[in-house]
């Protein structure tokens, strides 16, 4: 996950405690940049002319560093605070505005699956259908859908995988199929997608052609992780671009999907299990 960083200019105006006399000495310029990575922030103090620091950090923490590590309790809005002191006695404070979305623990470059060690939701048992696949994990943060299988199988099988999404959480748009009732699927994304192949098709309705799915040009709309061979068992991770997909921003998301051989002669696996409700990825947060 990629930090982002947000530099903040802060004037001390309206905090100068000093009397007002002419030969009084202004209140330094509090200034900080403020670098994001999950929950936690990195406060880099750039004030000037400053020789004590008290920072209150909206959360009930504080901290006397002059650039101080903090991780916050979950998502939300806070507002931090940086009190500065001169030698001489001048104080000056200035305060922004954070805030800090859903984290995942999942790091897609890392060349480790351990990070999915961590994620307890969205942990999937494949049912009697689920032939290849023997586990699943979903996780998301505000940019990304992450996902992560263990399968019966190897990349070099080139199996084609279709993921059925109902994107915008409504059951009653999109295309719906006694499969997998419950879903409403407005997005297919479907294609050999360890081997560079992986193509998103919106769906257009039966009446404007014969499928029923329209293809869509969308640059960099996926992720593929690290994947490991472990015996005859295949395990990789990946992540779906929210931004990039029609409909993925909201707070839910339903899908199922497919494993087909790669010359489409046999299904090798479904999640859930066909007649069962989608999965349900519950995005409130």
């Amino acid at each position: 996950m990629t930090p982002t960083k947000i530099t903040l200019y802060i004037l001390a105006a309206c905090c100068w405690l000093c009397s007002c006399k002419k030969d009084t000495v202004a209140p330094p310029d509090v200034i900080y940049t403020v670098s994001l990575d999950g929950y936690t922030v990195t406060f880099t103090n750039q004030t000037e002319g400053a020789t004590s620091y008290q920072w209150d950090f909206g959360d009930g923490g504080s901290s006397t560093d002059k650039s101080p590590v903090h991780t916050y309790p979950g998502k939300g809005k806070y507002v931090p605070t940086l009190y500065v002191t001169t030698a001489g006695g001048v104080k000056a404070e200035g305060s922004t505005v954070i805030h800090i979305a859903k984290s995942s623990a999942v790091k897609l470059d890392d060349n480790t699956l351990s990070d999915w060690d961590t994620v307890a939701y969205n942990a999937i048992t494949p049912g009697v259908d689920g032939g290849i696949f023997t586990k699943a994990k979903f996780d998301y943060n505000s940019d990304n859908v992450y996902f992560y299988f263990e399968m019966t199988s190897t990349v070099a099988a080139g199996d084609i995988f279709d993921f059925y999404l109902d994107a915008d959480n409504n059951p009653a748009t999109g295309y719906v199929t006694g499969t997998w009732p419950g879903g409403g699927y407005d997005v297919l994304i479907e294609g050999a997608m360890l081997n560079q192949w992986f193509d998103p098709f919106y769906f257009s309705g039966a009446t404007q052609n014969a499928w029923g799915w329209s293809g869509v040009s969308v640059a960099d709309f996926y992720q593929i992780g690290t994947v490991v061979q472990d015996g005859a068992t295949l395990k990789f991770e990946g992540a779906l671009k929210r931004s990039k997909l029609k409909g993925l921003t909201g707070k839910g998301l339903r899908l199922a999907l497919t494993a087909t051989k790669n010359d489409w002669s046999k299904t090798l696996g479904e999640m859930p299990d066909e007649g069962s409700a989608p999965i349900f990825i519950d995005m409130s947060e």
